[in-house]
């Protein structure tokens, strides 16, 4: 942490983040810039605001024909009301995507669905994910990639955008089932560091991906978290827990935390809008400006107001390209090879799994249905206190 780093907390509860207030986007951002001598809070819009028609005033009248709306409009009203048509189309289409996956979708590597135990925001709450109505492992049956070119990948979403519940895949457990982490017997939620509201982004993890503790990266001269990948995942639509994502890689930051590297892959939904004008790294930041520095700075800060110093990062902080993401994910992907054929010490976790024929951990069947039936139980009440906003001075952007 930077001499001087200083942390106020104020009372303020919020209910919905400020920049949701402050920019009417479908995915905001604020971003801090540190000029001479005082910071300077300036916003950036993470998706092109809808084109819509002005409003007609009072005394316009204008004969709208029931088979083609726009023959009696002005060329441009009627091409901004063609614009807003196909953007609210289009919206309506990504939404029915979105849900699919979560519900009856049409292709069998989106078959995934959620099994909810117990109450959320308490101790016993998992979340477990089937696929055509089995449970997995979302660390091991899973499979990384989503199609045969190995262009788009499987995202397992642990915790939704926007919130603060510290959720994972439970790695020790049988079926890795999503759940709250905790610290000394007590559930842990993220602080909200100013101006930012929980998560930035979806997210979640990678499958059959694993940062080896046992080996130090050459370049951030750091071992791995003994984690699976993580991954951010920045499009529009908040996820929800246990949601598979379909989603293309873009880039990836080295975060060092505690004396371990712990990498965050940026992708985006497949599905999203803007997935198409977004092919790498810089893409992010010509169509999502102040989003990386955002990250940046959230990864940075998160912990300093539960007594912890100032997260670092390696590379200075720089966001590297979708090639340089793409041989991390290979060597993470290469270690959980290791580490399911028992070539590396599987210390604490569970390799427990359901489809994988050649694994000594595979469950049977009596053992996969000891797990206990779905639940659809409304959320345990929390400390309102999850909602206050800190405001740290002196940290570096």
């Amino acid at each position: 942490m930077l001499a001087g780093t200083t942390i106020l907390v104020q009372g303020i509860r919020i209910t919905a983040p400020l920049t949701r207030r402050l920019l009417p986007t479908a995915c905001p951002t604020l971003a801090l810039t540190r000029c001479s001598p005082a910071p300077r809070r300036t916003s950036a819009t993470l998706a092109p605001p809808t084109e819509q028609a002005p409003p007609s005033s009072p005394s316009s009248s204008l004969s709208l024909s029931s088979t083609n709306p726009s023959q009696s409009l002005p060329s441009s009203s009627a091409s901004r009301i063609d614009r807003s048509i196909t953007s609210v189309t289009n919206r309506a289409a990504l939404v029915s995507r979105h849900f699919a996956t979560s519900a009856t979708p049409p292709s069998s590597t989106m078959s995934y669905t959620v099994r909810k135990i117990g109450q959320p925001y308490t101790l016993e709450h998992r979340v477990y994910i089937e696929k055509d109505g089995q449970p997995v492992s979302p660390f091991h049956d899973i499979p990384l990639y989503a199609n045969a070119e190995k262009t788009v990948l499987n995202m397992i979403v642990e915790i939704p955008r926007w919130t603060n519940a510290k959720q994972e895949i439970s790695k020790e457990e049988f079926l890795n089932p999503v759940k709250q982490d905790t610290k000394k017997g007590k559930l842990r939620f993220v602080r909200n560091c100013f101006p930012h509201k929980g998560y930035l982004w979806n997210y979640g993890a990678f499958p059959q991906t694993w940062e080896d503790p046992n080996v130090v990266h050459p370049e951030t001269k750091a071992k791995g978290d003994n984690d699976p990948l993580d991954v951010c995942e920045i499009g529009e639509l908040v996820g929800h827990p246990g949601q598979v994502k379909q989603v293309k890689v873009l880039g990836v930051m080295a975060l060092l935390d505690e004396e371990e590297t712990d990498w965050k892959v940026i992708v985006i939904d497949i599905n999203d809008p803007l997935a198409a004008k977004l092919h790498d790294i810089e893409d992010v930041e010509r169509h999502l400006p102040g989003l990386l520095r955002a990250t940046n700075e959230w990864f940075r800060i998160y912990k300093i107001p539960d007594g912890k110093p100032e997260n670092q990062f390696a590379f200075s902080g720089e966001a590297k390209n979708k090639k340089y993401a793409e041989e991390v994910i290979h060597e993470c992907a290469d270690a959980w090879e290791k580490l399911i054929t028992g070539k590396s010490d599987r210390g604490d976790i569970s390799l427990a799994n359901s489809t994988l024929e050649s694994s000594a951990d595979r469950a049977d069947s009596s053992k996969l249905a000891s797990i206990p039936k779905g639940e659809n139980l409304p959320p345990a009440p929390v400390d309102g206190t999850i909602d206050k906003w800190f405001f740290i001075s002196g940290a570096a952007v």
